[in-house]
């Protein structure tokens, strides 16, 4: 059994595990050292099939299931980051408000009840939000917690709540550490609009919860993201210490995006003009720039059987782009 953020379950009643187990898994197709995935109770945990009699076989309601117990000298998990703050192009003003976040992590006792414990990361999509808090964490060596918020939604009612304070439990395990929560309005969505999700207010609730430090978490500092700030719930949003913006990259930004990626492309590029790109490409956030201008032109190249790529080719698709892209870009980006 393996999972993240839970504590390893204990099977202690062998009659009901199995009576779950082959409620759960009938009709699943059982192999040799493949896994079945728990839904249900431990939604983030796999248990391995060590044997099986006959070698394929389907799981159904006679089916004899034995538990073995497994080696609890189980190496820990490292959650670390190789990204480097240099990966980071422009977002000066918001590296610079990450110095707090740096301060705090190199030393948490210092600062008490003055912690910055919970700050929002918020702009338009692929602005490097993500990379920023992996930077952070390289840059501190403590480990980090990246989740998408659309795990923490459980498959029943009390599930989210749960599966965010075992989060939190875990973060404190190993802390100092940063809880990096992705697309944040996923579960911290406006309360107001439960019609949309009727488990949100529990879920918002066990955030709140863990935002107030109602359990003090020493050491950890959870960072969420979202490009949906008008969504957020309120109470949510009012316990953020700080709220870093992200921005769109500018003319020199996005020549720099440019020049380190193309550096990387995996068959010879000839008569660029990085300048010219750089000014087709307005608008557009980092990611946008690599998977859909300079990718695509890659992809292109390959299925035509180039055997090299010239700059037309990549001022083609931004062009194309910018002409699809007739509303506002940036507008559309944060939604």
């Amino acid at each position: 059994m393996s999972g993240i953020l839970d504590d390893e379950p204990q099977v202690e009643d062998l009659d009901v595990f199995e009576y779950y187990a082959r409620e759960q898994w009938n009709g699943y197709l059982a192999r040799k050292d493949e896994y079945l995935f728990d839904h249900r109770m431990y939604p983030d945990f796999a248990y391995k099939i060590i044997d099986v009699e006959p070698p394929e076989s389907i799981i159904g309601l006679q089916t004899s299931i034995i538990v073995e117990e497994a080696d609890n000298n189980i190496p820990d998990i490292e959650f670390t980051s190789d990204v480097s703050i240099d990966d980071v192009v422009g977002q000066n003003a918001a590296r610079r408000k990450c110095r707090l976040i740096e301060r705090f992590l190199e030393k948490p006792e210092k600062f008490g009840k003055w912690a910055p414990r919970n700050v929002l990361f918020f702009g338009p999509s692929g602005t490097g939000k993500t990379m920023l808090a992996k930077a952070l964490a390289g840059k501190t060596d403590v480990p980090i917690i990246p989740v998408k918020a659309t795990q923490l939604i459980g498959e029943y009612v009390g599930e989210g709540a749960r599966q965010i304070h075992q989060l939190y439990d875990r973060a404190e395990e190993m802390g100092p550490c940063i809880i990096f929560i992705d697309e944040l309005d996923a579960i911290a969505l406006d309360r107001r609009n439960q019609d949309l999700r009727g488990d949100v207010a529990e879920i918002v609730n066990a955030l709140l919860t863990e935002m107030d430090g109602i359990a003090e978490r020493a050491g950890v500092c959870m960072i969420g993201a979202t490009n949906r700030m008008d969504v957020l719930d309120p109470a949510v949003r009012s316990r953020f210490e700080e709220e870093i913006e992200f921005v769109l990259p500018d003319e020199n930004e996005r020549h720099r995006i440019l020049e380190l990626n193309i550096e990387t492309i995996p068959i010879p590029v000839e008569d660029i003009d990085l300048s010219r790109l750089a000014k087709l490409t307005a608008g557009l956030s980092g990611r946008d720039i690599v998977e859909k201008v300079l990718k695509t032109a890659l992809h292109q190249a390959i299925i035509d059987d180039k055997d090299k790529i010239i700059g037309q080719h990549f001022e083609d698709v931004a062009s194309k782009i910018q002409k699809n892209n007739s509303s506002d870009v940036v507008n559309r980006m944060y939604i």
